[in-house]
């Protein structure tokens, strides 16, 4: 209740920017602080604890923007100014250890621990920081607080760190606080392999600006590199015994899962990053199998090193797909690829990301103000024949080396089903999303959150990504 009434009360002052500037002057410096914390527990038990809080650099987000309305992520961060008890920034976002709590480890009642870190602007006097999570019926609760006194000497950690690495603009448009600041950071590219992450950067950057919605809104964005040096070339592999000294952590079989490839050592990630002004980071990985991964307000990776020509566009895909999920927090809309997750969608309950819904009500779905007159909803479609394709895609080995070639039929016999559908370019509710063959729908029969093509993202998933834009650039 105390949240609700705290946002509508600031959504009824109609803030406009020079006050919203002179409330950024009034309670924040021009620093960043970071607060890292371990997030420990098992399936549905979690802790968080406070490890360090740091001085960084000068902060690169919105002075302007302070509140997070969107209502996205499984967990909200609330900062309040201990003096006046007023709600002075929040954001949302999700964990590494969410996603674990659907594994088997998790279910089975394993323990872990993973580091994460909140970023906000550096506040002048004490606040009050405050995490909340949603429950199954996507209601948050708090679950940590803590008091942050940026004067007390013995609590903040100011000390200047430094990195030997190169920091580099590859797109700018203007002050960081104004704009999206990216950066892209590489891991597994060693000394000799610079260039090539150099070329890798740029290429990606520029997919990503060629799709739409981000094509529209370029000049809203900076794109920074830091080019991390790695002892050798590639990441760790653990399915094939392969270990690398590669500065980030990112590996490969992430909850057993053969293509996701995540790092879990945040506070070297955030220790290095902390050289650049970021709002959103992405991880080249210098590997050749087929990956990535991507979680809200976190980080996006993505593999470089295609090696079979003809599925080079492959890499494209998956660096926009993952960017989709760290940046505008949109949810996969596939169902038919195998995933580590279990029950990671309650059934019945209204998924919080923007592109997937349970569809409780046909009438009004949570994009109905997005719908192509005209439309059923729910949107029949071509599904049985499609999912039958895509079962037997399903079974094939992905590391198999003929496996490109025993795809290419299934692939096109599954592309032509979704582009003569009779629905096609409309927004409707298309049953089959969310890892869930019924039960989720999706708002088109095609995105770049469902399929494995480079295609631009639909209209309700683009409508999210430009509100994305606009927290961070207006």
């Amino acid at each position: 209740m105390r949240f609700s009434l705290l946002l509508t009360a600031l959504a009824l002052l109609g803030m406009t920017s020079a006050d919203a500037a002179d409330l950024y002057a009034r309670f924040f410096t021009g620093s960043t602080m970071r607060i890292d914390l371990h997030h420990t527990g098992t399936k549905g038990e979690e802790r968080l604890a406070l490890d360090q809080v740091y001085e960084e650099g000068a902060w690169p987000g919105s002075q302007t923007q302070l509140l997070d309305t969107l209502n996205l992520g499984e967990y909200f961060v609330r900062v309040f100014d201990r003096a006046t008890n007023m709600l002075i920034y929040s954001r949302g976002y999700s964990t590494i250890f969410n996603e674990w709590q659907t594994t088997d480890e998790a279910v089975a009642g394993a323990y872990r621990t993973f580091e994460e870190s909140i970023r906000l602007p550096y506040p002048r006097s004490a606040v009050q920081v405050s995490v909340s999570r949603r429950d199954r019926r996507m209601v948050f609760h708090e679950i940590f607080t803590t008091i942050v006194d940026p004067k007390d000497p013995t609590q903040v950690h100011r000390e200047k760190r430094t990195t030997p690495y190169a920091v580099r603009p590859l797109m700018q448009n203007g002050d960081p606080a104004k704009k999206v600041d990216i950066l892209i950071l590489g891991d597994g590219y060693a000394k000799g392999d610079l260039e090539k992450f150099r070329k890798d950067a740029a290429h990606y950057s520029e997919g990503l600006f060629s799709t739409k919605p981000f094509a529209g809104r370029r000049n809203d964005f900076n794109v920074w590199t830091m080019e991390v040096i790695a002892e050798e070339s590639g990441v760790d592999i653990p399915d094939q015994n392969v270990w690398k000294r590669n500065p980030l952590g990112t590996m490969y079989n992430t909850f057993g899962s053969a293509r996701y490839c995540l790092t879990t050592d945040n506070r070297v990630l955030r220790d290095i990053a902390a050289a650049a002004p970021y709002d959103f980071i992405c991880i080249l990985v210098n590997e050749s199998r087929y990956g990535g991964g991507g979680i809200f307000n976190l980080y996006a990776t993505c593999y470089t090193d295609e090696k079979t020509a003809s599925q080079q566009w492959q890499m494209d895909y998956v660096f926009v797909h993952e960017f989709g999920h760290s940046f505008g927090g949109l949810g996969d809309e596939y169902y038919n690829s195998s995933v580590a997750y279990t029950e990671f969608y309650p059934a019945g309950v209204e998924p919080w990301e923007p592109n997937v819904t349970a569809l409780r009500d046909p009438a009004n779905v949570k994009w109905k103000a997005l719908v192509t007159p005209g439309t059923p909803v729910p949107t029949p479609w071509e599904k049985a024949v499609f999912d039958s394709v895509e079962t037997l895609r399903a079974k094939l080995d992905r590391l198999a080396a003929d496996y490109y070639e025993k795809r290419e039929p299934l692939y096109r016999a599954s592309t032509e089903i979704l582009r003569t559908s009779r629905f096609v370019g409309k927004v409707g509710a298309f049953e089959g999303s969310g890892y869930a063959f019924t039960g989720l729908y999706r708002p088109a029969i095609d995105c770049r959150m469902f399929s494995l093509k480079v295609i631009d993202f639909d209209p309700v998933c683009s409508a999210a990504i430009e509100r994305m834009i606009d927290l961070y650039s207006r």
